[in-house]
């Protein structure tokens, strides 16, 4: 008798429990405080909205994606590639429509996560610096400057890359195999297998250093001038574009458009050398690399990358493949920024950082 009423009073205490805790979290609901729920499903969206923004952006312009590695790569003994249209026709002639989308798969999987983990990053830097920024200032209103927002942007950058590096590596030599290679990556996991197990580990780390330091501007510049921009459009009504305090998808366009622009052309030379740094070592590696009965140039580090590349081919070499990548960055990065903003929106996830 006496166990039934023990546990009764603990079924007692349970369901006063469970009430307790719904009626507390009803007063947080109505006080608009978010439960630890609530922020875990946010987070969730904004890493959605973050993937689906870099799927779609990179899909769309995959043929110039393709092109620009191939450009940068080329043995200089051996040129196939030269320019963008006569490129992407001989890509057509050679190899068909699914040469132009070669690596494309690749390059989604590994560009979902770390566009999710990128805007991601931003935002929670972007916060982090703020909050920084305001205890030292003393000012509780206080906004985020270009300066800060390149920052932000840095770190999202290097945070992003390094977590999904290994991906980017062997994406590059798949993008590079042509159907004469005289091997044949299956894959991204085949390919990341065969590297480890012939390479090393260290290799999917190779033209590593020089992404990081690529990367800092690059994404910097991209987060610090769409943002700016925008703000900048919004507080002064510049040519009009600002309607009831809200931008038109055209003007955000826009916005990142020119952002893709400066960010791309101030790191591109570091984007030349990491790729080439990254087809080092490659017993296999297609023509296009070696060339026809050369020998691919071997580089030991950053810094002679940069020298030999420049030696043999000149300075004009650090910038190869810029126009097809202008063209593919310009729409990319624009098309990255709307589509995460209008996710975000559609899931209601909040946009304002502060």
């Amino acid at each position: 008798m006496a166990s039934e009423d023990v546990v009764g009073k603990s079924r007692g205490d349970t369901a006063v429990n469970t009430i307790v805790n719904l009626a507390e979290e009803a007063k947080l609901a109505r006080e608009g405080v978010k439960g630890p729920g609530h922020q875990v499903l946010t987070v969730c969206k904004s890493l959605f909205a973050g993937g689906v923004a870099g799927g779609l952006s990179r899909t769309a312009v995959a043929p110039l994606e393709r092109l620009k590695i191939l450009l940068q790569v080329q043995n200089p003994h051996s040129i196939k590639y030269n320019g963008t249209v006569q490129g992407l026709k001989y890509i057509w002639r050679t190899e068909g429509l699914r040469g132009l989308f070669k690596g494309n798969g690749t390059n989604c999987a590994r560009i979902v996560p770390n566009s999710a983990v990128k805007f991601f990053s931003y935002e929670q830097a972007s916060r982090g610096v703020l909050y920084l920024y305001r205890q030292q200032t003393g000012d509780e209103n206080a906004q985020l400057t270009p300066v800060l927002r390149l920052g932000a942007g840095a770190c999202a950058g290097i945070i992003a890359m390094s977590a999904t590096y290994p991906m980017d590596m062997v994406r590059g030599r798949i993008t590079v195999q042509t159907d004469k290679s005289p091997y044949q990556y299956r894959g991204m996991f085949h390919a990341l297998g065969t590297v480890y197990r012939e390479e090393g580990f260290r290799a999917l780390y190779r033209g590593w250093l020089p992404s990081v330091i690529g990367v800092v501007p690059y994404v910097g510049l991209n987060f610090a001038v769409y943002e700016s921009l925008k703000d900048w459009i919004l507080q002064t009504n510049a040519f009009g574009l600002a309607d009831n305090n809200e931008l038109h998808v055209v003007t955000r366009l826009g916005c990142g458009a020119v952002a893709g622009t400066i960010g791309q052309t101030v790191a591109y030379p570091l984007d030349v050398v990491r790729r080439r740094m990254q087809m080092v070592g490659w017993n296999h590696a297609a023509s296009i690399i070696t060339g026809e009965g050369k020998e691919a140039l071997q580089y030991n580090g950053m810094i002679d990358a940069f020298r030999k590349t420049v030696r043999h081919e000149g300075f004009g070499a650090l910038y190869k493949g810029l126009v097809p990548n202008s063209v593919k960055v310009v729409p990319s990065i624009a098309i990255a920024f709307v589509t995460y903003e209008a996710v975000k929106d559609v899931l209601g996830v909040e946009m304002r950082i502060d």
